[in-house]
């Protein structure tokens, strides 16, 4: 059973998509407290989160935003502020889908179905990266005893490069990789998500695994 946990501080909404999506077979937590909700959210080990961004005291973009940086945990965000900025800071932050409020119940879940189905693998299933393993359940990359975890953008261009290795592949093919699996990045956060990812490959050791291919793009050897 998949476990939804619900950010929310309307406890009428909250309460409705509660019974909903236990009608629906989900296993159901929300939080009550909105005092550490970053850390709350990580400490769940919810399979994806249902996240507002009209929270007491703390902003649901800049939730998204830390969450993102350690997790690739799936998020949607449910909002009644209805515009593109929001909308595109959103998920520019990481987040999966963006639903405004008053939804469409049925929509959300369909939503929230293909998601799980989009992010869910065994709990072995792991890739294979000759110098190093990209677990696929975690989100992480593995070299003997070490363990790093990506962020979710790291974990997808890591899993690309794999699977075009030893290809130089232009930044303009990740970007586009990227766009088709509902992450909208732009030419600047590409740039980060690669020197992080760079670096996560450092700490285990794995210096001169990624190349930047001068005017052409990146491979991985």
């Amino acid at each position: 059973m998949k476990k939804i946990l619900i950010v929310e501080d309307d406890e009428k909404l909250r309460e409705e998509l509660k019974i909903f999506l236990e009608k629906n077979g989900y296993e159901i937590d929300y939080l009550e407290s909105f005092d550490n909700i970053t850390q709350n959210i990580l400490d769940s080990k919810s399979d994806l989160v249902l996240l507002d961004i009209n929270l007491p005291r703390v902003d649901g973009e800049y939730v998204c935003k830390e969450v993102r940086k350690v997790s690739s945990l799936p998020i949607i965000i449910i909002t009644s502020r209805n515009n593109e900025i929001d909308e595109l800071l959103s998920i520019n932050y990481g987040a999966d889908h963006y639903v405004t409020k008053p939804f469409n119940i049925q929509i959300l879940l369909a939503k929230i179905s293909s998601l799980l189905r989009r992010t869910s693998f065994d709990g072995n299933d792991k890739i294979d990266g000759k110098e190093f393993i990209l677990n696929l359940s975690k989100s992480t990359i593995e070299k003997k005893d070490k363990q790093v975890e990506l962020t979710k953008n790291e974990f997808k261009i890591l899993k690309y490069l794999i699977e075009k290795r030893n290809k130089i592949v232009s930044r303009d093919e990740i970007m586009e990789y990227l766009w088709e699996s509902e992450s909208f990045i732009d030419d600047n956060t590409l740039t980060v998500n690669i020197t992080r990812l760079r670096g996560k490959l450092e700490e285990l050791g794995l210096k001169e695994l990624l190349q930047t291919k001068r005017g052409q793009g990146y491979m991985l050897v």
